[in-house]
């Protein structure tokens, strides 16, 4: 970094805009989030490993991430985001099949840590059409290119920063947090434990519509942090994408359809493996074969109004076997509203109000649980009652200073973990984000 004089400059007038200037080859952004999440006492009839805390508790994490790319030829771009985080999700990211907060990971830490959660080569191959202005940005070189055109991804990343995104409803750091919010919630996408995998991407997009397809690294095993690098264990994704004007206002639907190939447990011969022992519990790591598991997903999102815009999202899964890497959801539905402050003249403030329902789809599904079993985030012991679990969330982001947000979120969580005997649960949350 270099000022453009070099003459001293006094810190109250220092612009870091004018100072972080970089070449047109190089793209350099950072950001910076803290989230709090804290929830009183609630009803706990019962309780088992995987279930979250019944007492008052306030968790906390944080991540700094650099986003470095560089335009290494016409339309090739290098991106590389080193990561350091800190901090454990409420209950140690159990106790909801929707969990609270989409900057929790399924590990945790107390002292600060350093990962590299993306590493990736993109090259954009031009087929014509309008020329579209590339701004630089996080991930993302300035340049140039036409609406009709092929993108090739491939490296380390998530399979989310490519499939299932939502203007509304997608970004952890920017908008909702609950994780079956911000994705479809039965969308068993392969991830590590910090939701990162190996894998490429193809994205073809003409005129109106695009269509992706991707093959991604599992885990070696489920739910853990360590991936599959040979892809033995893999999942394929596909995705149609239709973009549309409803009265004058921008809209997409999308659909996608994904399989995972792997070794994985069954829920029916999980419990077929205990037989009538009362005091046996269920265990699909047990049981695991070599098994296929499939799912879809439907994402739409419509604008009503220059600063209003709805999203939808519905999906199912094959709920006869376990999760493998996302969470122990097998239908979800979800929907919601996103709110600009250009309505109160502060543009960069944002309203969000959701809802989604969340399932088990089989019986096996059902009586594993209530038998005892453990999932990728739930497991209350054994228990004899099952509901839907439903989640109310809302938020107002507010822009302090031109880099800087805070937010207030609010979640009501009815039946959390399908358990109607837990719960509700009240989750209040303050995130504190900048980028730059």
């Amino acid at each position: 970094m270099a000022c453009a004089e070099d003459k001293a400059i006094e810190p109250s007038t220092i612009h870091w805009d004018s100072i972080l200037v970089t070449p047109a080859w190089l793209s350099l952004h950072g950001q910076f989030t803290d989230t709090t999440q804290y929830h009183p006492s609630f009803n706990a009839a019962s309780s088992g490993a995987n279930s979250m805390l019944a007492t008052s508790s306030t968790k906390n994490t944080n991540d700094i991430t650099l986003f470095l790319g560089v335009s290494l030829w016409e339309g090739a771009e290098l991106f590389y985001n080193p990561e350091i985080d800190q901090g454990y999700g409420l209950s140690n990211t159990l106790g909801l099949a929707g969990f609270s907060s989409g900057e929790a990971y399924k590990v945790g830490a107390g002292s600060p840590y350093i990962k590299v959660p993306r590493y990736f080569f993109r090259q954009t191959i031009n087929l014509g059409g309008e020329s579209v202005k590339l701004n630089d940005g996080i991930n993302q070189t300035a340049g140039t290119r036409t609406a009709d055109n092929l993108i090739i991804t491939a490296g380390k990343f998530s399979v989310v920063d490519i499939f299932d995104t939502n203007t509304y409803a997608h970004d952890p750091r920017g908008d909702f947090l609950n994780w079956s919010i911000l994705e479809s919630g039965a969308f068993d996408y392969a991830a590590d434990a910090w939701g990162y995998t190996y894998g490429g991407a193809v994205e073809l997009t003409k005129d109106w519509w695009t269509a992706r397809a991707g093959v991604f690294a599992l885990s070696v095993i489920p739910n853990q942090p360590l991936i599959d690098s040979s892809f033995h264990d893999y999942e394929t994704v596909v995705e149609l994408e239709e973009r549309h004007q409803l009265w004058t206002q921008p809209g997409k639907f999308k659909f996608l359809m994904f399989t995972n190939h792997a070794n994985m447990g069954s829920y029916s011969t999980a419990i077929a493996q205990i037989g009538t022992d009362p005091n046996a519990v269920p265990n699909t790591a047990l049981v695991r074969s070599y098994a296929t598991k499939m799912g879809v997903a439907f994402n739409t999102e419509q604008a009503i109004t220059d600063h209003i815009g709805w999203f939808g999202r519905v999906s199912l899964n094959d709920g006869s076997k376990e999760t493998y890497d996302f969470t122990d959801i097998n239908r979800s539905v979800a929907t919601g509203l996103l709110v600009e402050g250009n309505l109160w003249d502060r543009p960069k403030d944002k309203i969000g109000i959701a809802f989604v329902e969340n399932q088990l789809s089989s019986a096996s599904a059902k009586s594993y649980f209530q038998l005892g079993g453990l999932g990728t985030l739930i497991g209350d012991g054994k228990h004899s009652g099952y509901a839907p679990e439903q989640i109310i969330e809302t938020f107002y982001s507010m822009q302090v200073e031109k880099h800087t947000t805070v937010t207030l979120d609010y979640q009501w969580a009815n039946n959390p973990a399908y358990n109607p005997s837990r719960g509700p649960i009240n989750i209040l949350g303050l995130r504190i984000h900048a980028e730059f």
